[in-house]
């Protein structure tokens, strides 16, 4: 039986990689490059300074520090405005009786900001987040979630992890925590191959949080 669920935050509580891929579409805009944003959810689940490092290599980006003020700038911009729940994720948290906890790869006053935009900040409290900069290690290792277990002496067996990239699957599974794929969140296209959370040890995925709930019902 499940009694506890830990939740990635960006992707599968919010809506928001397709604002951050908004926001490298908007400054690649900027300095002549039509890149669509979709081109950009592929980069989902890693670190934005990461991302970052990645796309100042593949485009010869000279001012690294120019380009990551500029895009931290445009993402907190968006994130205020249009950040938005992941369709049923709300209703799924609420509802649940289990013991929830984030781990994620953002930063934790992040979160902690996006948990209140959304109206979220009551049912996640502060002790039940945890983020890159509390661990050594970022996802793909597992660090992050093995803090989670440990501070809170979680039993594996009665665990579960729900993450929607492959880095965040690979992170669970290094943990050794059975993990659950959801692409309900709006960077997950129709025709996005979901190969990526399979292949990184996803027992099964869903694209919403009802199938997602029966099958948690069932461990």
């Amino acid at each position: 039986m499940i009694k506890n669920i830990i939740f990635d935050f960006d992707g599968v509580i919010v809506d928001s990689e397709v604002l951050v891929s908004k926001a490298f579409a908007k400054y690649f805009s900027k300095i002549d490059y039509a890149i669509t944003e979709e081109k950009f959810y592929k980069y989902a689940g890693k670190k934005t300074v990461e991302v970052i490092d990645l796309l100042s290599a593949k485009y010869q980006i000279q001012n690294k520090e120019k380009f990551t003020n500029e895009i931290f700038e445009i993402v907190s911009e968006v994130y205020s405005k249009d950040l938005k729940l992941v369709d049923g994720a709300k209703d799924y948290i609420i509802k649940s009786e289990r013991n929830h906890f984030i781990g994620s790869n953002s930063n934790k006053d992040r979160i902690l900001d996006g948990l209140k935009i959304v109206g979220l900040d009551k049912t996640f409290l502060s002790d039940q987040v945890y983020s890159f900069d509390m661990v050594q290690r970022p996802k793909p290792d597992p660090d992050i979630y093995l803090k989670v277990l440990n501070d809170n002496s979680l039993d594996r067996e009665e665990t579960v992890i729900i993450e929607d990239s492959g880095v965040g699957v690979k992170a669970a599974t290094e943990a050794k925590v059975r993990v659950f794929g959801l692409t309900a969140g709006k960077h997950w296209y129709s025709n996005r191959e979901k190969n990526e959370l399979f292949d990184n040890g996803a027992l099964n995925v869903f694209s919403d949080y009802e199938s997602l709930g029966k099958a948690i019902e069932e461990l």
